[in-house]
């Protein structure tokens, strides 16, 4: 097989993985805290496997790298907490798709911290995702929702996680050279850490369909989900990888329609495609308007959809 084509078939088949982890977390029927831990030793478990089998054991780590790599652990924990806890509170097409504003909490980290110079551009973009945000937020569901339903908390907590995020990504940008499976593998530890005192001892999961999911969530959309992600990285060039990495909130809003009966509503549904199109757009470099967008629209879409068979 093609590089290119093996390349994208992982990374299609990692961000479909991740646009289902909303349904596994639902199916566990666990408060988020508990799934977050078991998240993290059961993925614990499975990328000691992976780095094990690729060696990645016998690779020299600096004791600055080892406390980057936990710091962003942290933070990579409690993005999942929030995330988690939004499901239950708008929804997980909803919390996904506003979830998708990281990179522009990125861009301003980036001018922040980094002296990234904040286009023209990317204010546009930055200005049409609000505008989906408040979209999503003031609309009512389209389906009748349970009582616990809050979609304005339900928005903020999805909004911190999204902040969470990014900050594990500024971090992440300290370690450049560090193998990523022994990143993830030190931020699931720190998770295990973090929330072990707070997970409910006394009335562990019942079912076996709460442990398969909360397996699944460790094994396949910690472990599988980095294997099939990092191999596709060092496959496709950058416009593809961010490319594929948008069918993550269209699985999710797709999932969330077939498990749960959930739909958007029409102003939900135009502000979750506003989000993603300038989350694309950023990704991309895109200019939203002038012709020289246009002309780099067209650009991208040929070499997107004219690559050869």
């Amino acid at each position: 097989m093609d590089r290119t084509l093996r390349g994208a078939a992982e990374m299609s088949a990692a961000m479909t993985i991740l646009g289902t982890i909303g349904f596994f977390v639902v199916l566990s029927g666990e408060p988020a805290v508990d799934v977050v831990f078991w998240r993290c030793a059961f993925g614990a478990l499975a990328l000691t496997l992976v780095c094990a089998v690729q060696g990645m054991f016998r690779r020299l780590i600096t004791v600055r790298q080892i406390a980057v790599a936990a710091v962003g652990g942290i933070a990579i924990v409690v993005n999942w907490a929030l995330l988690f806890s939004a499901y239950g509170k708008a929804s997980i097409g909803v919390a996904t798709a506003v979830y998708n504003t990281q990179p522009f909490i990125l861009v301003g980290f980036g001018a922040l911290f980094l002296s990234e110079r904040i286009t023209a551009a990317k204010l546009s973009w930055l200005a049409i995702a609000f505008f989906g945000v408040v979209l999503i937020v003031q609309a009512e569901p389209a389906t009748p929702a349970s009582e616990d339903m809050d979609y304005a908390f339900g928005m903020a907590l999805a909004l911190g996680a999204a902040f969470f995020w990014a900050v594990a990504a500024l971090l992440t940008k300290k370690l450049t050279g560090t193998p990523p499976q022994l990143i993830a593998l030190i931020q699931v530890c720190v998770g295990i850490v973090m929330f072990a005192p707070f997970v409910s001892w006394k009335s562990l999961p019942g079912s076996g369909v709460a442990w398969g999911a909360l397996i699944t969530l460790g094994a396949v959309h910690t472990g599988l989900m980095y294997i099939l992600m990092y191999g596709a990285v060092q496959k496709l060039p950058t416009y593809l990888q961010g490319a594929f990495s948008f069918l993550y909130p269209i699985v999710a809003i797709v999932v969330d329609y077939a498990a749960f009966g959930q739909t958007l509503h029409i102003s939900q549904f135009l502000g979750a495609a506003a989000i993603i199109l300038a989350a694309t757009g950023m990704t991309f470099g895109w200019k939203p308007f002038g012709k020289k967008g246009r002309l780099r629209y067209h650009a991208m879409r040929q070499r997107l959809f004219s690559s050869p068979p």
